[in-house]
């Protein structure tokens, strides 16, 4: 260093202690107005800075440093995106506890975000810190892209028609099975009820999925108590994870605990597996310890593969869970829906002379129109995200999205739209009768590393989202929501608890959109 640069370091340090000796000799009053105010006109000048910049999108004006617009967004995200889109167009930026985060709302934001380079943006950045966690090391956002794009392949061989086959009867018997030997039901000695269908769609959920995917052994295992892991675990998956990975409370000790144990128990089987070398095709442990080996030549360990299982049965479990919660919530309201629906089973099984299979599910086209509404209706993860990896250019504007701060894209935004879909509000799966196209534009075909998809995601619905990241369970979903719902219409009639109950306004404040409490029905053993 030259001796003028350090004169001119020295100058600055002695300024500095000068000011810092001054502070001190305020009075404390003096002293925690400065501290509270400092912060308030750096982010007011700081915002005035950006908005002056021709490149940066619009920013959402916030009175609160770091905090933002969280408070806002997080309690009334689709009411949040609309005002914010009268005033500043499709294209606006605002802070979310201290990141910067760059909407594009419609079909147009779908192609540019979902549809970004590799190189450009990363759900791995954006998402790990709240994901590893809860799915362990080295699988899902915890690797490179190019393992991430392998693992779903991997995953792929367990979700093929064939194996939908044999999960259908397996999933069915999980469902009458519930419905007689829990508490909720317990039909056989009563014939009516009263449920909470966030209580007995989670269990549903995670008793059909660990049957179908993992196996009897490890299904056997939710009986004796093991399920009150995946509810701990499950429990990491909140906003306050996603900003804070690891805190010292309870709730964090209890999710670490929940992973470490589930992971060592399917790491158990694993390890078992190889040493009698019983390793066949009957579910997705069997799968993985045959396949996963990456293009590169590395394998999987067994940890990962353990850890892989969670992320797979987890990923679904959130989404699954509160679609079936809301398909039978909005049908409590429609009894002319549940009455369609139960005389579509009858047509297609002959009066219930035929047991359900995968095949028979695909002639219900208004079993499937139901799913296919509440997806619409309510998108199991209202905002998708992405961090931006280098300086994004957006097309046919000024703006440019610099590296390190974050961009949004909403389907579900789209999804209520009534631009796109007529009475978006209402529920209505009549509104597909004649709409025999998949949720994803046809089209120009692209293989990021697990198969062929659409690279379109222009379409204003994608309950699956798009791109690389693209759900992987499209159709598990379909098939499981299919045969738990199917069940339902032929064994139950069901309404409200309350008389004067309508459909619960969604929860925005967890991960994923759930309804409101009270979200109880009234179910009756149907005749």
């Amino acid at each position: 260093m030259s001796s003028k640069s350090e004169s001119i370091v020295a100058k600055v340090f002695e300024a500095g202690q000068e000011l810092f000796v001054q502070f001190l000799g305020l009075s404390i009053a003096q002293q925690v107005s400065i501290v509270i105010l400092v912060p308030f006109i750096y982010n007011i000048v700081w915002q005035l800075l950006y908005s002056m910049r021709k490149d940066r999108v619009p920013l959402v004006f916030y009175w609160i440093p770091w905090v933002g617009s969280a408070v806002t967004y997080g309690m009334k995200p689709y009411e949040f995106f609309e005002e914010c889109r009268q005033k500043y167009g499709d294209i606006f930026a605002f802070v979310l506890l201290g990141k910067v985060m760059t909407v594009y709302l419609g079909p147009k934001g779908h192609e540019f975000i979902l549809n970004a380079k590799l190189a450009d943006v990363s759900a791995e950045a954006a998402y790990t810190h709240l994901t590893t966690p809860v799915f362990g090391k080295g699988v899902i956002y915890d690797c490179p892209n190019s393992r991430l794009m392998d693992q779903k392949k991997f995953v792929k061989g367990a979700l093929t028609t064939d194996s939908f086959r044999k999960y259908v009867p397996l999933i069915a018997e999980e469902v009458q099975k519930y419905f007689l030997t829990s508490k909720n039901f317990s039909i056989g000695e009563k014939d009516h009820g009263i449920i909470n269908v966030m209580v007995t769609q989670p269990e549903m959920t995670i008793f059909t999925a660990s049957r179908s995917l993992l196996g009897s052994e490890m299904r056997d295992k939710l009986d004796t108590g093991f399920a009150y892991l995946y509810s701990d675990l499950d429990k990491g998956f909140t906003p306050l994870n996603f900003v804070f990975s690891h805190l010292p409370l309870d709730n964090y000790r209890k999710r670490d605990h929940a992973q470490q144990t589930i992971s060592a128990t399917y790491l158990s089987l694993i390890k078992k597996r190889r040493e009698n070398n019983d390793i066949k095709d009957r579910d997705l442990i069997d799968t993985l310890m045959k396949t996963s080996t990456y293009k590169d030549g590395v394998k999987m360990t067994d940890q990962e593969i353990a850890n892989l299982l969670i992320g797979v049965l987890m990923g679904g479990q959130h989404t699954s869970a509160a679609t079936s919660a809301w398909f039978i919530l909005h049908l409590a309201e429609r009894p002319d829906i549940q009455e369609e629906l139960y005389q579509e089973q009858m047509r297609v099984l002959d009066n219930g002379k035929k047991e359900l299979t995968f095949d028979l599910l695909q002639e219900m086209p208004l079993l499937n129109q139901t799913i296919k509404e509440t997806l619409r209706l309510h998108h199991p993860l209202h905002s998708l995200f992405r961090k931006v990896m280098k300086d994004m250019p957006v097309p046919n504007t000024s703006f440019v999205v610099p590296k390190g701060h974050h961009v949004l894209v909403s389907p579900g935004y789209c999804h209520l739209q009534d631009k796109y879909f007529p009475n978006a509000e209402k529920f209505n799966p009549h509104r597909w009768d004649n709409d025999a196209a998949s949720s994803y534009a046809s089209g120009e075909q692209v293989d990021y590393g697990f198969g062929s998809i659409s690279k379109g995601v222009s379409s204003p619905y994608l309950p699956f989202g798009g791109g690389r990241h693209r759900c992987i369970g499209e159709h598990f979903a379909y098939m499981q929501l299919g045969t738990i719902l199917s069940n339902f219409i032929r064994t139950l009639t069901w309404k409200y608890a309350d008389d004067s109950a309508t459909v619960p306004t969604p929860d925005f404040q967890s991960m994923v959109t759930l309804p409101l409490a009270p979200a109880e029905i009234a179910w009756k053993l149907r005749k």
